[in-house]
Parts: C-alpha cells; structure tokens; sequence
C-alpha cells in the first residue's frame, strides 16, 4: 500500500522568538535539526522508503527534509520544491512578535487572524488563501503519485500541512481550527489502490 508522510519543519528561529514567519526565509534552529533527525529516525523505525519528496520553497522545510532524507539513507531521493507548499503568508504581520503584536492590535483581534479560517491579517493570507494554492497541487501532484503506488513524504509548514490534512481528514472549518501539528512529528497515511486512506499514524518518540 502507498504511503505518504507529512512533516512539518523543526524549529525554526522564529518560532524560538515567538515571532510571525510566514513567507520569511528563517533557518531552522539547532533544536530544529535535532527534531529532523529525530524525524528521520522515526520514519527509520517505521521501515518507511519513499520514491519521491516534496517540499515548499522555503529554506526550514528543505533543510528540515535534507536531514531527515540523510538519516534514511535516500540523500539522492527525487525532489520536488515549489512555493504552493508555502507557509501561510503573514502579511503585515511578518517578523513581529506574536505577544508584542497582541498588545498592539488587541489579543483577540490576533486571535481571529491567526485561528479564524477566512480571515486574513493585514496584507496577508487566510488559512482558506493558503489552501486554495497547496491544494491544487497536492491534488495536481502528489495524489497522482500514490495513486501509481509510489510513496511520498512532504517536508512543509504548519498551515500549508493543515489544509491538507483537513481535505484527507475530511475536517470541518471548525475542526480544522483546533488543528496543531508539533514540528518535527511525521504524520503517516496509508492508501489503498484506488487512493482511499485505510489508516493514519502519528510518529512519537
């Protein structure tokens, strides 16, 4: 049975900041390369193998799928980076500090941008916006992949990943919401011939 794995990145500077990342280029922190391997070895653990990968065009993610591709051997693994695997774009609200910009805007205003499903930040994006650009692709690109039998693993960011596993999950917008996937922890699905999930397993150490 085809497999896929989603993993969002390890920690990246920002995120130890407490600041909105967003499209911004940030690395991944040592903690972050430590999470990878980490996830590395669990897919390790697992006997997992994949044919092809896929990830954004943001340096966390690449980073965070070149340690973990290391770990399992498959360095030379066929990759696939595009921008529609992306973070969801911060807008205005980009390189500032999330307790900071509470204070400014007011902590429920934050709190309708950052966990309402269509409304964006200023100059920014929506969970909806950015599930309008990964979906598409996910659908254009990596279904056709496990639907030829091959398995994939996806290195890419905690929004992008949402809204894919909110079509696999078939997730309501107000499930979707209550939605955290932990950096650095491979969420695994298996299909059958025809494409339909027969299970899901969330790697922990």
């Amino acid at each position: 049975m085809p497999t896929l794995a989603l993993v969002r990145h390890g920690q990246s500077q920002w995120n130890l900041e407490n600041r909105f990342t967003g499209w911004v280029d940030v690395p991944l922190t040592e903690l972050g390369r430590t999470e990878a391997r980490r996830a590395g070895e669990l897919l390790k653990q697992a006997g997992l193998h994949f044919d092809v990968a896929y990830t954004s065009d943001l340096q966390r993610a690449q980073e965070t799928l070149r340690i973990m591709l290391e770990v399992l051997g498959q360095d030379d693994l066929l990759t696939h980076r595009d921008k529609a695997l992306n973070e969801r774009h911060y807008g205005a609200l980009q390189g500032l500090n999330k307790a900071e910009t509470a204070e400014k805007y007011g902590k429920e205003q934050v709190h309708i941008w950052r966990r309402s499903y269509d409304v964006p930040p200023p100059d920014g994006e929506s969970l909806k916006d950015t599930a309008a650009r990964t979906l598409p692709y996910f659908e254009a690109n990596v279904l056709p992949e496990l639907r030829a039998g091959r398995d994939v693993i996806v290195a890419a960011h905690g929004n992008s990943l949402r809204s894919i596993v909110m079509q696999l999950d078939k997730l309501s917008r107000e499930e979707v919401l209550e939605l955290n996937l932990d950096t650095g922890v491979p969420l695994v699905y298996t299909f059958d011939g025809a494409g339909k999930i027969q299970s899901k397993q969330i790697l922990r150490s």
